[in-house]
């Protein structure tokens, strides 16, 4: 049995009554309607759309900015950090300008469930899971479509209005919304929204209690009430996808390739062989610099990049980016109100490239593309210089 009310929907599935409230992240009416419904349903249980490391994150409050950046280098997540900066900016610029924290409606969902004695349930799926099984589902079209769109929400200076808002939660626009989203990503699709709407509804049956209140953005409800009347395995959800061995055959085959064909032709014609040598340096060491230069990189981070992305182009194991973005953090390195201003400074694109702590990011992501373009364009050169002295 199901009942609809305004973003609400009520479910009865053996024995058990499924309260699904449908949000926008950054409307202050959903986190004025989570509160009301969980303090007069008083529910058993409460799920909310979060995984530990974002609940950790609301927990810990100011915890992330002892931050090592250092570390963030070390461990590779540089990207995966700036990433997550550039999707997240979007929505807090929308949180800004309405006058409410981003994500307040769980943080209410959270802070009810406490006052109403409720056991808590965080119902998604890591984070870190779906942005895997996203980026070895969507190909390389699909990469470069999601790259563009992350580039488009930090230059984007769109705003809407809290009507619009609560319109956007209705069933007509949403369902018109994902059609869309289907037509333009097809392959994001499945492992964004339908793997997680699998992953949800299974999270909010398994909950306990005869009543269950959840939380939800409101793209995930129309799928959620068709998922939660089947049974789904949750740990095939949670399996990262296999590393293709493609990448690694490439990524060593290219120096292999590279080392082989400059050693033959210097012992066939030194003066070729060094030319050769001269290209792969010039190209790829020059590519990296002018990447973290873009950054407005320290000159020592430049001068780094230019010397590490020649011998770290030949080493799949390095990235020029690791040193330069080192250097940088070395000479430059973020403080406490680096870290302060940071959800501030995601707001904008001169933000991200003033704040230390996303300009050591940028440093480390540009040198890696620049390096990356150099050593197509210098392996092309290193090749039309071995054929041309064959």
């Amino acid at each position: 049995m199901e009942v609809e009310e305004k973003n609400i929907t009520r479910l009865y599935i053996d024995g058990k009554e499924y309260i699904l409230i449908g949000t926008a992240h950054v409307s202050k009416k959903s986190a004025e309607q989570v509160k009301e419904v969980i303090e007069r349903e008083r529910p058993d249980s409460v799920c909310v759309e979060l995984d530990e490391q974002r609940y950790q994150s609301i927990m810990e409050g100011e915890k992330w900015k002892e931050t090592d950046i250092f570390k963030v280098i070390k461990d590779r997540k540089a990207t995966f950090l700036l990433m997550n900066l550039a999707i997240s900016s979007f929505q807090k610029r929308m949180a800004k300008q309405l006058g409410i924290q981003a994500g307040q409606e769980m943080i209410q969902g959270i802070q009810s469930a406490k006052k109403t004695g409720a056991e808590l349930v965080l119902a998604d799926r890591n984070i870190q899971v779906t942005f895997s099984r996203i980026w070895s589902n969507v190909g390389f079209t699909g990469k470069a479509k999601l790259l563009m769109q992350i580039i488009y929400s930090i230059f984007s200076n769109d705003s809407i209005s809290e009507e619009e808002l609560e319109k956007l939660k209705s069933k007509d626009m949403l369902e018109g919304m994902l059609n869309e989203f289907t037509e333009t990503f097809p392959r994001l699709k499945k492992p964004l929204i339908d793997e997680r709407d699998q992953y949800l509804s299974q999270k909010i049956k398994d909950a306990k209690g005869k009543k269950i209140v959840a939380v939800l953005g409101a793209a995930h409800v129309p799928g959620i009430k068709e998922e939660i009347k089947k049974e789904h395995n949750l740990d095939q959800l949670n399996e990262r996808p296999p590393k293709s061995k493609l990448p690694k055959i490439i990524g060593w085959g290219i120096p292999i390739s590279i080392l082989a064909l400059i050693a033959y032709t210097f012992i066939s014609n030194p003066e070729a062989g060094l030319q050769q040598s001269v290209s792969w340096i010039l190209w790829n060491g020059g590519f990296s610099a002018l990447g973290v230069a873009i950054a407005l990189g320290h000159p020592l981070a430049i001068l780094t990049a230019f010397i590490a992305a020649p011998i770290t182009s030949l080493n799949p194991l390095l990235a020029a980016g690791w040193f330069a973005g080192a250097v940088q953090a070395y000479f430059k390195r973020p403080n406490v109100a680096d870290f302060d201003r940071l959800s501030e400074d995601v707001l904008s694109l001169k933000g991200f490239w003033s704040n230390k702590v996303t300009r050591v990011l940028l440093i480390v992501v540009l040198a890696n593309l620049g390096s990356s373009l150099g050593t197509f364009i210098g392996g092309a050169d290193v090749i039309r210089l071995f054929f041309e002295n064959l």
